[in-house]
């Protein structure tokens, strides 16, 4: 038995399927599964690094690269890249079915949805791998719902303070919207992509049914799509990268006491401009506490466009001094081993943007988090997070990356105290949640299951 995986261009998109192809594998001694990867002339470089990092794989993975070389329309984007893709899958996908196994399915990255046509082509069921929440995805599909239905909701036109979706407990303030779904340029491809999932036979999500119980069972009774909570899947061996070697940071690790420092990281895309930078120093710098700070330098065309750098001297970028005031206390590094520092016995909060794989993370390592979000999904997640699950405080939680504000000094002084003081609600959520994560995927766990019974519809064409 054959699944043919599709993750979207770049090197994070195509990590989290491996580690979900991991997982299927070790649940069943028969099944194959093959990654086509497709790349860009920009993405290339960091796919290649990724995969030539890879220990040996079981010979039941194959990764097969398709060629970059195809140029989508202009301004057509990724939906347009993947759809210059199709005759390329459709050629790999007869070209690479092993001797005997049955091609069973394709699973595909939440936005490759245009591959559902190569799959039905082939007479076999798509799934989805959905790597946000599954509130998150409870908020698109409602809002798709209600704009084609009878409601007639415009979420770009929506006036309301707070929406009420079945997949949250709360209604979601206007605020707490992802930036793209409120663009009129851009709705439109979240409208198609919640049509696209209606298509396929179910949608594996990397979440956990205890941390998300209320998304999933709005989900599972929405007489939609079967929804199949299969995290966390993560990468707890970390990965190797430039910057501040990873042996120093733990030296310096090592010398702090229990449970002392705050971990401020904002993921791969993460970076400030430089009064930023400095309010952030500042705030630390008052805090007084101890701190180990990922600092990364934009990209020359925006924090997003080009991906952030390390700088060879962040003195240049940070007031004058700092790093010697604080030289007993702090340390400034550039990319950071995320899962070693998390794993740490010194590390007592974590800042964070909130991205759902450093969510994840977090919770996985019981790390208390404040809430910082930059783009994409992570104002939803910190409302997830503070208000639904309560198990984090916030920095900001209404901030993006887009806006041109600045948090202060204070705001940042403020929200680390606040992570670091005790808080014995907090912690008892924390831990239940932690315990619940790390319980999922172990045998009999929610997610263990989801995966069995995913294998099984498999097995059963889908049904």
């Amino acid at each position: 038995m054959q699944l043919i995986f599709i993750p979207h261009p770049g090197a994070g998109h195509l990590a989290a399927m491996v580690e979900l192809a991991n997982l299927l594998i070790d649940r069943h001694a028969a099944l194959s599964i093959s990654l086509l990867i497709i790349t860009t002339p920009s993405t290339a470089a960091a796919v290649t690094r990724y995969t030539d990092s890879l220990p040996a794989a079981s010979p039941r993975i194959t990764l097969h690269h398709l060629p970059n070389d195809a140029a989508p329309p202009a301004g057509g984007g990724d939906f347009a890249l993947i759809e210059t893709q199709k005759p390329r899958v459709r050629e790999a996908v007869v070209r690479r079915s092993p001797d005997g196994a049955r091609l069973a399915g394709f699973v595909l990255d939440m936005f490759c949805t245009s591959m559902i046509d190569v799959a039905d082509e082939f007479g076999v069921p798509s799934f989805i791998f959905f790597t946000s929440p599954a509130s998150v995805l409870g908020f698109i599909l409602h809002i798709q719902a209600s704009h084609d239905g009878e409601e007639g909701l415009d979420i770009t036109e929506f006036e309301g303070t707070e929406l009420a979706v079945p997949s949250w407990a709360n209604p979601i303030p206007r605020w707490a919207f992802p930036n793209n779904v409120v663009k009129k340029e851009l709705i439109q491809s979240f409208y198609r992509i919640a049509r696209d999932f209606r298509r396929t036979k179910g949608i594996l999500v990397n979440s956990v049914k205890e941390l998300e119980s209320c998304a999933v069972d709005a989900l599972s009774s929405s007489g939609g799509n079967k929804v199949y909570p299969v995290g966390p899947i993560l990468n707890l061996k970390g990965a190797d990268g430039g910057g501040t070697k990873k042996e120093e940071v733990i030296e310096w690790l090592d010398r702090q006491p229990k449970s002392t420092v705050v971990f401020l990281c904002f993921g791969s895309m993460g970076a400030f401009r430089e009064e930023q930078v400095r309010e952030i120093a500042n705030g630390l710098e008052a805090s007084g506490l101890r701190f180990l700070w990922s600092l990364r330098r934009p990209g020359p065309e925006g924090t997003r466009a080009a991906g952030p750098t390390d700088y060879e001297d962040v003195g240049e970028i940070l007031p004058e001094g700092f790093v010697e005031r604080t030289a007993e206390v702090g340390r400034v590094i550039g990319w950071a081993p995320q899962t070693t520092i998390l794993a740490h016995r010194a590390v007592g909060g974590f800042v964070s943007h909130c991205g759902w794989n450093s969510t994840l993370e977090s919770l996985w390592f019981g790390v208390p988090m404040a809430t910082w979000p930059m783009y994409a999904e992570q104002k939803l997640n910190t409302f997830l997070l503070v208000n639904e699950l309560e198990v984090a405080t916030e920095i900001r939680m209404s901030y993006s990356s887009e806006s041109g504000e600045t948090v202060t000094a204070k705001e940042i002084e403020r929200g680390v105290r606040r992570l670091m003081e005790r808080d014995g609600s907090r912690e008892e959520k924390l831990k239940r949640f932690n315990d619940g994560v790390r319980k999922a995927l172990m045998d009999g766990g929610s997610s263990s299951s989801s995966i069995t019974e995913f294998i099984e519809d498999v097995r059963n064409g889908g049904t």
